[in-house]
């Protein structure tokens, strides 16, 4: 048996790592100044589940670095890309929390101030090398990695028993056939799926294909084996047992809550909801939840998107602004601070140093950490960010049977030929 730590000693180590990373997560000691620099930090993150532990976090390096003060600013995910792109003078934050396929499109643009050889890099070599790779853009770093995750296939271990299934869907026909059979032993659907681009690229995954072929340079979001991806996907969202796809803006809250008080036994997510996914009633015993691969398709193969966040230094910033700035960074990625922050938000860290005993006992990043070899890296391609967005349009489209999946994706192919004018077609 795992041994566990007893909460009331988790929540003392909790405070006293805390406190650490002031004192000990980076060198130096904080000195009075009656001059202090106010730098703007953009956050991104989930602002129920995640960014608490961050304001902590500032809270902290606000008092071990007394000559600076961080406007902590959240800003909503689907926004914040085009804000930062936007944004100018005295508009635009010091830092950025970015999505790593974020950073090579904002470093192409000059938005972004490299980090060789600055402090922020002091401890680049700590972190995962893969993850120190996508944040790179034309052979600069331009972003240190503040956590990593990877889509699952997370589902309820007591509904699958009580349906007599005894492991998870190794593909989707598998998947299809076990949600049938938990609806029919349970009355719960068997899954739920959330209509969003991001979501659907383990399907595409599945048959050996991307968005795009960057190595040879070609477009393949509208070839033979992209269409098959989201046929099987379309397949499957239509299928007995499968939760009624939901297209309303309360949609993707809808499917958390359902799958969180045991209205669904299976969905695709990511690390960042494990904190919510625990607080709901289906999952008051932690062991309950079940993190797998995601399935795979025809092609005998499954994986996901290796995701996670960068943070950023703009380029707009003056010299103090910068400075402050790149403190700032190299404390959120300090090791203590990435311990914190798993075990607060049980989100993964980058860095290998972070894996602590505190770390290691939370079944949700435990559970994610073990799919992490089925990730596969974005290209450095500054423009494959924006294939998301034409891509989860028609994606909505296809699955709500609006156009076929032909016509759909050939639309995201000419989309993403307008982007991309040297790459070939499918």
């Amino acid at each position: 048996m795992r041994r566990r730590i007893a909460p009331v000693a988790l929540a003392a180590a909790i405070t006293v790592l805390l406190s650490a990373c002031g004192s000990g997560g980076l060198p130096g000691s904080p000195a009075e100044s009656s001059n202090v620099t106010t730098i703007t930090w953009w956050d991104t993150s989930d602002t129920v589940n995640e960014a608490p532990t961050f304001r902590a976090l500032v809270a902290d390096f606000e008092r071990t670095n007394l000559e600076i003060k961080v406007d902590h600013v959240s800003v909503p995910f689907t926004e914040a890309r085009a804000r930062f792109q936007a944004a100018a003078g005295k508009d635009a934050p010091d830092v950025l929390r970015a999505a790593v396929d974020w950073t090579a499109g904002l470093a192409k643009a000059g938005l972004l101030a490299p980090l060789d050889g600055t402090e922020a890099a002091t401890d680049a070599e700590k972190l995962q090398p893969q993850l120190i790779e996508q944040a790179r853009y034309d052979g600069k770093l331009y972003g240190m990695p503040q956590t990593t995750d990877i889509l699952a296939l997370v589902y309820n271990k007591g509904l699958f028993a009580k349906a007599g299934i005894s492991k998870p869907p190794a593909t989707w026909n598998e998947l299809k056939a076990d949600a049938a059979q938990i609806k029919e032993e349970t009355g719960a659907d068997g899954f739920a799926f959330h209509p969003q681009g991001y979501y659907a690229m383990p399907f595409l995954y599945g048959e050996d294909v991307d968005l795009v072929d960057f190595a040879n340079k070609k477009i393949t979001v509208s070839s033979p084996a992209a269409v098959k991806g989201i046929d099987a996907l379309k397949s499957l969202v239509t299928a007995p047992g499968v939760a009624r796809l939901d297209t309303t803006d309360d949609g993707y809250t809808n499917v958390m809550q359902a799958f969180k008080n045991g209205k669904v036994a299976s969905i695709i997510q990511g690390p960042w909801e494990n904190a919510n996914i625990f607080r709901g009633a289906a999952f008051a015993d932690n062991g309950n939840l079940g993190i797998a691969t995601v399935p795979g398709g025809s092609s005998g193969k499954a994986g996901a998107p290796l995701g996670g966040h960068n943070l950023v230094a703009s380029a707009r910033s003056d010299a103090a602004h910068r400075a402050a700035a790149l403190k700032f960074i190299a404390f959120m990625t300090s090791s203590n601070a990435q311990t914190y922050t798993a075990v607060k938000n049980s989100t993964l860290p980058t860095r290998t140093d972070a894996f602590t005993s505190l770390v290691s006992v939370n079944l949700g990043i435990l559970g994610y950490q073990k799919v992490l070899d089925s990730g596969r890296p974005r290209p450095a391609l500054a423009e494959y960010s924006a294939l998301y967005d034409p891509f989860g349009a028609d994606l909505l489209k296809i699955l709500s049977g609006q156009e076929s999946t032909r016509a759909g994706l050939d639309h995201v192919g000419a989309e993403a030929k307008r982007l991309l004018p040297d790459f070939a077609d499918r």
